[in-house]
């Protein structure tokens, strides 16, 4: 029966690691029971709190006694001024708060990994430290508590010996009391091979079998000689530190244990070598490892090459790769299954196509036998689409069950021929039928994809001057078919992207196109009547509609790929494919002597020619590279929000956009995908190292460079002379985003850094010296482009931000607690400084004024490489992260602050938290470049007086008069000086200015 070894803990339940176990404790010392008949005891708690402790036992499984005392000096120390009976003592006392209890457990990682788990989340949710939370529920919802315990690796060992493991307790609490022949039987992380360890090192076996150890891993971390061990074979410690000698100052201060532990932190995420001719920053730059880090598959690029190398890693591996490739033979047996699994629900319960009224499309298929096929096609039309739909059918003659199809459908106009009379034939007998404003040239050999009709039919409407609209194809192994089709010059056709991933970016951005299959073709019905249809000299089929594609352009009416309309295909499932080919080269020389006119206009037949041909310029939309350190997602804020309105914008007015990221990032598709116009093309396989070959593919296709951030300039600039001749002849224009050299010197007069050796002038044309290179220079305040003047240049315009005011409806009254809602890239930048201050400096004067449930909420993007936890320990910080929309955020918070220290350019959060509605205190260094007034539409206190800031963050926060002052100005303000419509009035005359 376990007991409390020590009272409650503020109020909190009692954690596991608090419990004495007595069924435990006396497995683990069997001597005890010899030595309490001994001395006349009965009860091992007793005896452990008299006896044990002064022995080094531990009380539970959960704490090492032994290990705690020599790890933590201050605690070694306490023990021998006598302070504390045991280590264990020690920590549940004191040591909790910040002390890892265990060798297999990281108490301050685990809070830096999670950094949600702030000091506030677990006195609200009554845990005692990261540990508590970790034992309870951590280890359940897959977070890991130590770099040496994988919870799916110890899956696999808890497979092989099941006996030994108890649900009940978990997976780690299992393994901690394993018998060393079992815990060493296998791997429970990455970073440890237990197996090789032994081998390499047999004296380590009769360290455990004399009792010493528990495991190979045990003796791992918790010997007296590290540095003198490998961990496995994939890492050398003699050549790590003899490689990275920066790292011994850290090592010799005790820093890191051994060469391995500051490998395992820190090195492997920089890309250092493990051992002599491993490349782990290669293996790093492949997207594959990226995405597996990234979907937190492996925790680092160094676990994922040891998994590769691994028998289970190479299961994992060939279970993800079996999933990922099916073979189209599978795939296609699998579509015609599946089809024929529903007829028997469809005779019983029929679709009903009845329609009252006028349609809202009409639906043109051609059957030729293969009903189950059929039977799909219209079960996923009439589920995909809930308007009124004119079906229209065409049984070609067909000899199997289809002449019952009229059994499975209701509603449908069905014209029945006693022979094949062909595809074309048949679509052109029924046009005659359609009443429907619209026609879908649909095949029976598809499945549609959600909302694939709504989102045609909402293409389609859009623009008068959009004649058809096609859709992304995708074969039953989902590779793609098609995302939109080329022409050639020699009238031979090409799907783009045939073969590859339907998700790739590249895929999937609206554009004009040659033409679509018509598979899915949607089309205005007037203009098809106007055209007389399908071509009867294409007859039975093929090529017919490419031919109607290229008259339509020819009526001066657009072809739309659209691929948020998604269709899988069946590709030949209807016709065959060796009778098929045949057709095709028939028809390709009817289809190249009828359009010569046409043909002549477009691009040779070369793959290398596809990026130019993918898309048909009937709009003669201009095209714009714009470049950035990264694809800028609104929530990584910094300037990044900027951009996107840029890009936004750009597309409003009618440009082509491609984005290109100077920097490898990997993003999710619901990044991708949710953050651009539909028609802008983003690129996420390109970084700097291969943009000569980008723009080399690209040769002639843009018209206009947009560089953001001046860095970027810099580094691209000598593959910007090299790669000229491709490139528009004008230059580039860049878009400074900051003039950074106020903000360095700034940082510097700050932080009280060594001041540089050169003027402020010499800085700044340091700064912009790339600039000349340039067509034009864009600033983003009028301040700023004084600056860019003062380096010697007047080809200079300015584009701050936009903002819609949109304030949340929230009173004062029902308002609470404080916000920062901003991007945190990097310790050490501007946000992250600030921050720091507030929370070292200002929070501990507003303990004192403000009642204790007000806390202070930290909201936005954070670097994977930013440590919360200087952060989270203030029982006042929440850490939110990222947040989707922050409306909820703005309308609950009473008050805002920017605390900013050192800046430069527009500070967007200012502008931001005002357009919701939420008062600020910001320091007298943003309220200088914001240009409000102190008391109108901000209140402002110098970043150097912290008694200053917190009064006047506590005067904001108490006083519902000024509060509501400061909104309704900060409001206006927002209104006057973020204007979208003066925004893109400004980014307009810029692009024309430099594009025409």
């Amino acid at each position: 029966m376990s007991e409390a070894v020590s009272a409650p803990l503020s109020e909190r339940r009692e954690p596991r690691w608090s419990r004495f176990d007595t069924q435990w404790y006396l497995l683990r010392y069997p001597e005890v029971r010899d030595w309490m008949r001994e001395e006349g005891q009965d009860d091992p708690y007793t005896f452990y709190l008299q006896t044990g402790q002064r022995y080094g036992h531990s009380p539970n499984r959960y704490f090492d006694e032994i290990w705690y005392r020599d790890a933590h000096k201050d605690v070694r120390q306490g023990l021998i001024r006598e302070e504390w009976a045991s280590g264990f003592e020690h920590y549940t006392a004191i040591g909790y708060k910040t002390h890892s209890p265990h060798w297999l457990f990281d108490e301050p990682g685990y809070r830096r990994r999670y950094p949600e788990l702030t000091q506030r989340f677990l006195n609200e949710h009554r845990f005692s430290n990261g540990y508590d939370h970790y034992l309870e529920i951590g280890e359940s919802h897959y977070y890991r508590g130590h770099h040496f315990f994988d919870d799916e690796l110890c899956r696999e060992l808890s497979l092989i010996f099941p006996d030994c493991f108890d649900s009940r307790i978990g997976l780690f609490a299992s393994w901690l009391g394993l018998p060393a022949h079992v815990a060493d039987a296998g791997r429970v992380s990455w970073y440890f091979d237990p197996v090789w360890y032994l081998t390499r090192y047999p004296e380590v076996r009769k360290e455990i079998a004399a009792g010493h150890y528990s495991s190979a891993l045990h003796h791992y971390l918790t010997n007296e000689t590290s540095r003198l061990f490998d961990p496995q074979e994939f890492f050398s410690e003699e050549f790590y530190r003899q490689a990275y000698p920066d790292m011994a100052p850290s090592l010799e201060h005790g820093y890191f244990r051994n060469g391995y532990d500051h490998f395992v932190r820190y090195g492997a995420q920089e890309g250092r070598a493990p051992q002599e001719n491993m490349d782990l920053a290669a293996h790093m730059a492949q997207a594959q490892v990226r995405n597996d880090v990234r979907n937190r598959l492996y925790d680092s690029a160094f676990a994922h090459f040891v998994a590769g190398r691994t028998g289970l890693g190479e299961k994992r591996m060939a279970a993800l790769a079996a999933v990922a490739e099916i073979p189209e033979e599978q795939s296609r047996l699998l579509f015609e299954r599946e089809a024929e699994a529903i007829l028997p629900s469809l005779v019983r319960h029929p679709l009903d196509f009845t329609v009252h009224g006028v349609p809202e499309i009409s639906v043109l298929m051609v059957v030729y036998d293969r009903v189950a096929l059929t039977a799909q096609a219209l079960a996923s039309l009439r589920a995909n689409y809930a308007g009124a739909i004119q079906l229209i059918l065409v049984d070609s003659g067909s000899h199997d069950q289809t002449r019952h199809i009229g059994r499975m459908v209701r509603g449908a106009t069905i014209l029945r021929y006693r022979y094949n009379i062909g595809y074309l034939l048949g679509c052109n007998l029924a046009l005659e039928k359609a009443e429907a404003p619209f026609v879908l040239y649909l095949n029976n050999d598809i499945r549609l994809y959600p909302d694939a009709i709504v989102n045609a039919l909402k293409r389609l409407r859009s623009e008068a001057a959009i004649g058809a609209v096609g859709g992304k194809l995708v074969r039953t192994n989902m590779r793609l078919q098609e995302a939109g089709s080329i022409i050639w010059r020699d009238g031979a056709t090409y799907g783009y992207l045939r073969e590859d991933d339907p998700n790739l970016t590249t895929a999937n951005f609206v554009r004009d196109v040659d033409y679509c299959s018509a598979a899915f073709l949607m089309v205005r019905t007037t203009l098809l009547r106007r055209l007389g249809g399908y071509d009867p000299r294409y007859t039975p089929a093929y090529f017919e509609d490419a031919d109607l594609c290229v008259r339509i352009v020819k009526a001066g009416m657009r072809i739309v790929y659209d691929p948020n309309v998604v269709i899988e295909h069946l590709e030949f499932g209807s016709s065959g494919a060796a009778g098929s080919h045949a057709l095709i080269q028939g028809n390709l020389k009817t289809f190249s002597r009828l359009q010569q006119d046409f043909l002549r206009h477009q691009q040779p037949a070369h793959i290398r020619n596809a990026v130019l041909a993918r898309e048909h310029r009937v709009s003669q939309h201009k095209r714009i590279l714009f470049i950035e350190d990264r694809l800028p997602l609104r929530r990584l804020g910094s300037g990044y929000v900027r951009s996107n309105d840029i890009i936004n914008e750009m597309t409003a007015l009618g440009y082509q956009v491609t984005v290109f990221p100077v920097l490898p990032r990997d993003q999710t598709v619901i990044d991708l995908f949710g953050d651009f116009p539909e028609t802008v093309e983003l690129i996420v396989d390109r970084d700097l190292s291969s943009f000569s070959d980008f723009i080399q593919e690209r040769v002639g296709y843009y018209d206009l460079v947009w560089i953001g951030r001046t860095h970027n300039l810099v580094r691209l600039l000598p593959l910007l002379n090299e790669s000229s001749r491709y490139l528009p002849s004008a230059g580039p224009i860049l878009d400074t985003e900051v003039i950074a050299t106020p903000r360095t010197l700034e940082r510097i007069r700050v932080l009280d850094l060594p001041e540089p050796d050169i003027s402020f002038d010499e800085m700044l044309q340091q700064e912009l010296d790339c600039a000349r290179f340039c067509q034009q220079i864009v600033a983003v305040t009028s301040h700023d482009a004084d600056l860019v003047r003062r380096a010697g240049y007047q080809n200079v315009s300015v584009l701050g931000h936009e903002l819609q005011i949109q304030p949340t409806p929230a009173p004062f009254e029902t308002r609470h607690s404080i916000l920062f809602f901003g991007a945190i890239h990097d310790e050490g930048a501007p946000n992250h400084d600030s921050l720091v201050w507030f929370v070292d400096r200002v929070l501990p004067i507003l303990d004192g004024v403000l009642p204790p449930d007000v806390h202070f909420t930290i909201a936005g993007y954070v670097g994977p490489d930013v440590d919360m936890t200087v952060f989270s320990a203030n029982s006042r910080v929440e850490i939110v992260g990222p947040v989707g929309d922050p409306r909820e955020l703005f309308d609950r918070h009473r008050v805002f602050v920017a605390p900013t220290r050192f800046a430069g350019g527009i500070p967007f959060k200012v502008h931001e938290a005002a357009s919701y509605g939420l008062p600020q205190v910001v320091t007298t260094l943003l309220q200088e470049e914001v240009g409000w007034t102190d008391g109108a539409e901000i209140l402002a206190a110098p970043a150097n007086d912290p008694e200053a800031f917190a009064a006047a963050v506590e005067r904001l926060y108490q006083d519902a008069e000024l509060w509501k002052t400061l909104r309704a100005g900060a409001l206006a303000a927002v209104e006057r000086d973020c204007s979208p419509v003066h925004f893109r009035q400004a980014l307009s005359g810029i692009v024309q200015g430099c594009i025409e």
